[in-house]
């Protein structure tokens, strides 16, 4: 495979990643599978919102399908994934530290 061909792999998955209701579904699926009910519940997206975010993931491998009677059960593919979710929230943290103690400063600052 092409060095190319992984970047772009790679740019559709950010993409992907990219809308936060994705993010939030991925969070709901963190201690394993769920419903599309429980996933429209939790969300509170329309079911046919939810489905297009459910097919949209699936097709790009982040999740598994299954089916059992009348109820569809979603999953993560692939643990990494929470690991990748887990180092994105680090950095975020880590930013937002920076961003309190900067406007710490600067109140210290303005009331001299």
């Amino acid at each position: 495979m092409a060095l190319s061909t992984i970047y772009e792999l790679h740019a559709e998955i950010c993409k992907m990643f990219s809308n936060p209701k994705r993010l939030e579904i991925i969070d709901h699926l963190r201690n394993g599978e769920k419903t599309v009910s429980e996933l429209v519940n939790l969300s509170g997206l329309q079911q046919s919102a939810l489905s297009k975010h459910l097919n949209l993931m699936r097709q790009n491998g982040v999740l598994l399908r299954r089916k059992e009677g009348v109820n569809v059960f979603y999953s993560l593919s692939d643990p990494k994934i929470l690991e990748a979710f887990e180092v994105f929230r680090q950095i975020l943290r880590g930013r937002l530290e920076e961003n309190e103690k900067l406007a710490e400063e600067l109140k210290e600052v303005a009331s001299r």
